[in-house]
């Protein structure tokens, strides 16, 4: 009955991806045991909420399913904004759209992502480094991919011993159509137009969906397009440093200003820009799905998928740049008055008792306007053929074996103009807004005020590959007992390339070799800031007037890290009647081998090759015991395991063999090819109550004792133990003038495994229909969810040239996060409001800098909408509306909660139609 509800479940779920569902369910006829399964004949968005339902019911370990009619109808822009409405699942943001996912509180980094049954990896990037730039980690990002190319989204946070070891935080599945999951031919069609508030275009999306089966053959074809231009606005630092007057004229101040100034314990933001990100995105995506079954034992079939998102950004600032990037100090040079540099003067300031400096009045500071364009690529394409086979009425063998390839590039150039003007700094009147005035004449839209200053130029290139087989046995032992066994072989290669050249023409301009006069067919006044316009570059003219190609060809050194794991695992599979209550369970081990080679460049010039390996044993226990029809009660202890991300095993970096060079002396800064994976013991304890088909409640407690912490720290190391060949200190001599050799020490700054720590959380859910109320709010429902996670880690920083720990949150960690849905729908219409909140996070912790101990984000709560109506019973219309609030994405600095950078993408509203055949 379970198999044959899930085709059943699989095909009203695929029907739904781009439009209305046939309002009784169909059971496929080469299922006899359909005919004895209760139909459903509620419709739409309850029909998949119920199938979701009873997929979570029947699943032995902890799990919650998101099926087509919720993917395809909420008011989604792409996958990770449909996985919000999990429970346990928070997402973080490019664009105004989600990219990664946190699920129970760890972040994207713990969680492994499946497509059609292997492991991926889809890199994307974000235009502010303070978002992490781009993704060199194993983390996902789901805006490389369209909701509506996925029939199923399967969110596992139990571990087993025949599932992929991984994810630390969970298993996100995610599954395509498949043309079997139809009876007969079936076809869709989909297109949407929308608006954004701080954009000026239509945001086309079409969605199609072809598929038919002939007796024993299926084929399916299915592909999604969107171009959507976004534009985040808002007022960003660098950061806030404590400074002197750094050359400034001070003289104006008071002498206690004087005297607070110069004692070097003020706090001044750096940068205190204007910014805009505006971004032209489109987003392709297709499947192909075919299937073969010559008889009810045997199922062969292959899926292809291919994904790619293309950006085109342009970045705009109108920025301070003096002494650390403050309004402070001298800058230049001055040509119109001869060599020199031109120095400010501060004329009133204000600070609070943090000693941040929030009001600030300025002469003659510079001014830069910065005006960068940037291309970013992401493609996936990935190939999975696999078979079932029933052997017998005992033994069934299944196998698949898929190869998915992944690669980022992008391209990006920054044209500087530098000015010198008048304004005021005032963080008084919004502490995470600061407002600049522009004063005593000074415009900065005027070109007259503004010289060419430097240029500079960045590329990256990042390849990942993965090539997996498996080979699975289940066999019945007897009528309540069976056991499984499986192997698998899996190989990644990542590769990465990375080429910066800053500060060109800087020289040329400074000395008048080159002229630095801005030319007014290069420039335009932007005025897309809703608090300011300025003067900004058309970036490509400038190149090309310079003769500079930012398409060069890179240097072809790229570190590189392969990983070869190879696994086993058996598994006892029980389900036992006792009188009327049903017990299942599953008890197993799985073990891991895995080899790791990292190459790289140390200092730029000598390749290196480093190898380590690990294995081990992961043991695993699921019980759900089945107490009444409505009652279950879950429970699952076991290990699992996260593995450490590319950069922090990449090899490259730099040694300095000096000891009289800089303050360091003797020192290696590197990945670390030898880490250990993070390891854990998982246990968890819930209880679910069903309602009869309109929904459920859900309570449970998990902990997670995390062992192998990865955190970056210097240690005294002999270079022998280092691992580095000997090659790279020939040569080179000690403190005393000796000649180095494998037992010399060195300050290794890495990553290390050092402490363990310790994470656990409650998760409450609950879904219900209103079918209780009286008419017409029988039609009513709601779902909400509320996770409470809370877990440390422990950093070793410097302070004061002392090495100390210190403690703190997990990175993107939200201690309160909760998703609400209030829905109303008929037969004829239905519309739906959601919330989505997660309390602020921490996104990194520093170790020596002067700036900042930490950073991360507020708190945030978005608002979206959907509504559709039946013109017929094959066309439907809808009107969604996303960030109904305008949410401020505000991202903080230090544990003093100071201003890093504040931007809002604005409302977004979707109008569209579906039909289908």
């Amino acid at each position: 009955m379970h198999t044959a509800f899930r085709q059943t479940s699989l095909a009203l779920a695929v029907l739904s991806i781009l439009g209305s569902l046939p309002k009784t369910a169909q059971a496929q006829e080469s299922d006899p045991s359909a005919e004895a399964m209760e139909q459903i004949e509620v419709t739409g968005y309850r029909r998949s909420l119920i199938q979701a339902k009873d997929l979570k019911k029947d699943a032995l370990g902890t799990q919650d399913t998101i099926l087509a009619e919720d993917i395809a109808d909420f008011p989604d822009l792409n996958l990770a904004e449909s996985l919000q409405r999990v429970p346990g699942v928070t997402i973080n943001r490019e664009a105004g759209e989600g990219r990664q996912i946190s699920l129970r509180g760890l972040n994207a980094d713990f969680t492994q992502v499946q497509l059609n049954g292997m492991e991926a990896l889809g890199t994307s990037s974000s235009s502010m480094d303070s978002r992490g730039s781009t993704n060199n980690s194993r983390s996902f990002d789901f805006n490389i991919f369209a909701s509506e190319l996925f029939n199923q989204i399967d969110v596992k946070k139990s571990y087993s011993a025949d599932m992929d070891e991984g994810g630390i935080g969970g298993t996100v599945g995610l599954h395509t159509a498949k043309p079997f999951d139809y009876d007969g031919f079936r076809s869709a069609i989909s297109a949407q137009a929308g608006d954004n508030a701080n954009t000026n275009d239509t945001s086309p999306r079409i969605a199609a969906l072809v598929s038919n089966t002939w007796d024993k053959f299926g084929a399916l074809v299915s592909v999604a397009y969107s171009n959507r231009n976004t534009s985040e606005q808002g007022y960003n630092t660098y950061r806030w440093r404590p400074l002197d007057a750094q050359g400034s004229d001070i003289s104006a101040l008071s002498e206690a200003d004087q005297a607070a100034v110069n004692s070097g314990d003020l706090r001044f933001s750096r940068g205190s820009r204007y910014s805009l990100f505006n971004s032209d995105q489109t987003r392709l995506g297709a499947t192909l799905a075919l299937q073969y079954r010559p008889n009810s034992d045997l199922s062969i079939g292959f899926d292809a998928l291919y994904g790619k998102l293309d950006i085109d950004r342009d970045e705009y600032h109108l920025a301070n740049n003096g002494s650390n990037s403050t309004a402070l100090g001298c800058a230049g040079p001055d040509y119109d008055n001869g060599a020199g540099y031109v120095c400010s003067q501060l004329n009133d300031i204000e600070y609070n008792a943090n000693n941040e400096v929030v009001y600030s009045s300025f002469s003659n500071t510079n001014i830069q306007s910065e005006t960068r364009n940037q291309t970013a690529d992401s493609e996936i394409t990935q190939f999975v053929l696999n078979a079932d086979w029933t052997v017998s009425s005992d033994l069934t063998l299944s196998a698949l074996a898929g190869t998915m390839k992944s690669t980022y590039q992008d391209n990006s150039a920054k044209v500087y103009l530098e000015s010198f003007g008048d304004e005021t700094i005032d963080f008084t009147q919004d502490r995470f807004y600061g407002q600049n005035s522009y004063i005593n004449g000074y415009s900065p839209t005027n070109i007259d005020e503004f010289r060419y200053h430097d240029i500079d130029l960045l590329a990256n290139d990042i390849e990942n590959t993965f090539d997996v087989a498996k080979i699975d046995a289940d066999y019945a032992l007897n009528s309540y007992s069976g056991l499984k066994v499986g192997m698998s072989y899996k190989k990644f290669e990542h590769s990465d390339n990375y080429l910066q050249t800053d500060n060109l023409l800087l020289d040329d301009w400074q000395s008048g070799a080159v002229s630095d006069v801005v030319n007014p067919d290069y420039v335009f006044v932007n005025n897309q800031h809703s608090q300011q316009a300025w003067l900004s570059t058309d970036v490509n003219s400038v190149l090309a007037a310079y003769g500079i190609d930012r398409n060069g060809d890179m240097v072809r050194t790229p570190n590189k890290v392969e990983e070869e794991t190879k696994a086993a695992y058996v598994l006892y599979d029980l389900s036992l009647f006792l009188g009327d209550t049903e017990l299942r369970a599953n008890a197993g081990v799985r073990y891991y081998q895995t080899d790791i080679t990292s190459a790289g460049l140390f200092n730029q010039t000598e390749y290196v090759t480093l190898e380590s390996d690990y294995d081990g044993y992961l043991p695993t226990m699921n019980l759900a015991w089945y107490a009444t029809d409505n009652l279950v009660l879950r429970a699952s202890a076991g290990k699992n395991l996260t593995r450490p991300t590319l950069n922090n095993l990449a090899v490259g970096g730099s040694i300095n063999t000096d000891p009289q060079a800089g303050a360091s002396g003797l020192s290696i800064s590197a990945g670390n090819t030898a880490l250990q994976p993070f390891e854990t013991v998982n246990m968890e304890a819930g209880v679910e109550y069903y309602f009869d088909e309109v929904g459920y409640v859900a309570v449970s407690y998990f902990r997670k004792d995390i062992e192998n912490f990865i955190s970056t720290t210097t240690t005294p190391t002999a270079y022998g133990e280092t691992g580095y060949p000997l090659e790279l200190i020939d040569g080179a001599v000690d403190a005393d003038g000796n000649p180095q050799t494998a037992d010399t020490l060195y300050d290794v700054y890495q990553p290390q495994n050092l402490q363990d720590s310790d994470f656990s959380g409650w998760e409450f859910s609950l879904q219900r229909d209103f079918d209780f109320l009286p008419a017409p709010f029988d039609k009513l429902g709601a779902i909400a969810n509320y996770t409470y996670a809370d877990g440390d880690s422990e950093h070793d920083v410097i302070v004061d040239g002392e090495t100390t720990q210190i403690v703190r949150p997990f990175y993107g960690l939200s201690k309160n996060t909760y998703n609400l849905t209030v829905y109303y729908e008929t037969d004829a219409w239905g519309a739906r409001v959601s919330a989505a909140h997660r309390d602020k996070y921490i996104t990194w912790v520093e170790t020596s800098s002067v700036d900042e101990d930490e950073s991360g984000f507020h708190g945030t709560t978005y608002w979206d909408f959907s509504a559709f109506y039946n013109v017929s019973e094959n066309l439907k219309l809808s009107l969604e509306g996303v960030n109904l609030s305008d949410e401020r994405e505000e991202q903080y600095s230090d544990s003093s909660n100071r201003l890093y950078n504040t931007s809002q993408s604005g409302r977004t509203f979707y109008i569209g139609a579906t039909y289908t055949i």
